[in-house]
């Protein structure tokens, strides 16, 4: 059995956080440190934009320290990540480019949807809590410093996931300009929260009877657990509702030092906790949620076991995948895409990918995006029936997919428009607003979905179950005998055409005898 060394470092909006695991091949992951620093970054940026000079030489300080930690541990590999906080930065690549070159550690900045995937990770390492949870209907709240992101789970698939701009140090930001006397400051966030999560609820949340919320943040985590509200016959972590109610109760009979001393954090930390503590509290009234969980897992957490996932040193043990596409489900469903049309064209455009393989050289990323394109094919129609691609793309663009960087989201937004319009060549060298390989990726992406929608031309899944296979030198995609496909036959040349240039082989259209 190999063990690894591996450090995660999250720079998150309050906080910077590293740690240093010990990864085994089976799968084993062993915390061996966990080391803190409060800069509040988030202050700063969502006021001006940019940070202070202070907080820019405080994060190169503690970036330095973390190295000699690392080097000290002898990691073998490491990653670091910014959220909203460096992601909202107006210079944020000058920033990140002078921290790299002071201490030797690259950030990579994530998407929000890449954010709170890791964050979903991150449950894993609390495996079969997280999944039995689920089975119920349950609601993860992730609280950050720039945003909430409040996604619904029901028999262990993901059912909506949005995000709210509702971060703890937003709120604390707009507290400060509105300077409001102590005793009114609940009230101003109740009604800051509130108005939002009536639209949630409107919107998303309806009928639907949510039994548990799960609870990630930087703030609740560290002061619930454990402590005489929660309820250890649940399990770690777990707090009842009523539980919960008492312990903001507590909160509003002492003072700041006695909240302090109580809970085992910092004075300066109290506003943060008190926000956060009454957002939890807006969000359970609404759901009229019976159990809380809070598993005081982070990002590090998350980070590591990607780490681990890519090594192939853990299984899964929730489909994550199957929750990507069920957000992309959730948007066709809000356009009134047809179901079954996305299927039939999902299944053709899929069948033809792994037919193709050794022309296209795409892999599993790639077909997830090819799934998630076909699903959302024809979203823009909800716009405009004659703007179609462009309708369809500032949908996808404008719309959160959970798991996807920026740039997946933007390459199948591409790849749905260039479904519907005629395609942009790029120049000899680039691809435009993305790298050669992802423009190339997205024509490959392209050449498929177009052939598949055109083998659907009369919506009638004349091919919903087609068998497609390389004869003699081109794809052949045959159908039923009984199908009258004089239709598709006719208006197939032209996405032919484009499908033998971009993979070097002629898809061609055949009905099997009787």
């Amino acid at each position: 059995m190999s063990k690894h060394l591996f450090a995660a470092i999250d720079a998150g909006s309050y906080e910077l956080g590293l740690g240093i695991f010990e990864v085994s091949s089976q799968g084993t992951i062993k915390q061996l440190e966990d080391l803190r620093r409060t800069i509040d970054l988030g202050t700063d940026t969502y006021n001006t934009g940019k940070l202070s000079q202070l907080h820019v030489s405080m994060m190169t300080d503690t970036l330095r320290e973390f190295k000699k930690v690392m080097d000290s541990y002898g990691v073998e590999a490491y990653k670091a990540y910014g959220t909203s906080a460096i992601r909202e930065m107006d210079d944020a690549h000058i920033i990140l480019s002078r921290w790299e070159r002071d201490s030797g550690i690259h950030i990579d900045v994530l998407s929000n949807s890449e954010q709170r995937f890791l964050n979903y990770k991150a449950l894993a390492t609390k495996s079969r809590n997280f999944t039995e949870i689920i089975k119920k209907p349950s609601a993860i709240v992730d609280i950050g410093g720039g945003s909430i992101q409040i996604s619904l789970f029901d028999q262990e698939k993901l059912v909506t996931t949005q995000n709210l701009k509702l971060g703890v140090l937003r709120i604390q930001e707009q507290l400060r300009r509105i300077d409001a006397p102590n005793y009114e400051v609940e009230g101003l966030i109740v009604e800051l929260v509130s108005s939002q999560l009536a639209v949630f609820e409107k919107m998303y949340l309806k009928d639907r009877q949510i039994r548990n919320i799960i609870v990630i943040d930087d703030y609740i985590s560290r002061v619930v657990v454990g402590k005489e509200y929660a309820s250890p016959e649940a399990g770690p972590g777990f707090i009842t509702a009523d539980g919960y109610f008492r312990f903001i109760e507590m909160i509003h009979q002492y003072n700041r030092q006695a909240i302090a001393m109580t809970l085992g954090i910092t004075e300066r930390d109290i506003p943060n906790l008190y926000i956060a503590a009454i957002m939890v509290r807006c969000i359970l009234k609404m759901m009229n949620a019976e159990m809380m969980w809070v598993p005081g897992v982070s990002l590090c957490d998350g980070i590591v076991y990607e780490y681990a996932e890519k090594k192939g040193f853990v299984r899964q043990p929730h489909s994550f995948e199957d929750d990507i596409l069920a957000c992309a489900q959730d948007i066709r469903k809000r356009y009134k895409g047809s179901r079954v049309r996305s299927e039939t064209i999902g299944n053709i455009a899929l069948k033809i990918f792994d037919a193709t393989k050794k022309f296209h050289g795409m892999g599993k990323r790639e077909r997830l995006l090819l799934q998630i394109s076909a699903i959302l094919h024809d979203c823009g129609k909800y716009i405009s029936m004659v703007n179609l691609a462009e309708c369809s793309y500032g949908i996808i663009m404008a719309t959160e997919i959970i798991g996807l960087s920026h740039r997946e989201r933007e390459m199948v937004a591409n790849v749905v428009k260039y479904n519907h319009s005629e395609f942009k060549y790029a120049s000899h060298t680039a691809g435009g607003s993305f790298d050669l390989e992802t423009y190339l990726t997205v024509a490959k992406l392209t050449a498929i979905i177009r052939v598949a929608n055109g083998l659907d031309r009369s919506h009638k899944q004349k091919f919903k179950d087609p068998q497609v296979a390389l004869k003699d030198g081109k794809l052949v995609i045959s159908v039923g005998a009984g199908e009258n496909v004089t239709l598709e036959k006719g208006l197939f040349e032209g996405r032919a055409d484009f499908f033998e240039e971009i993979m070097g082989i002629r898809p061609i259209i055949r009905q099997r005898k009787r």
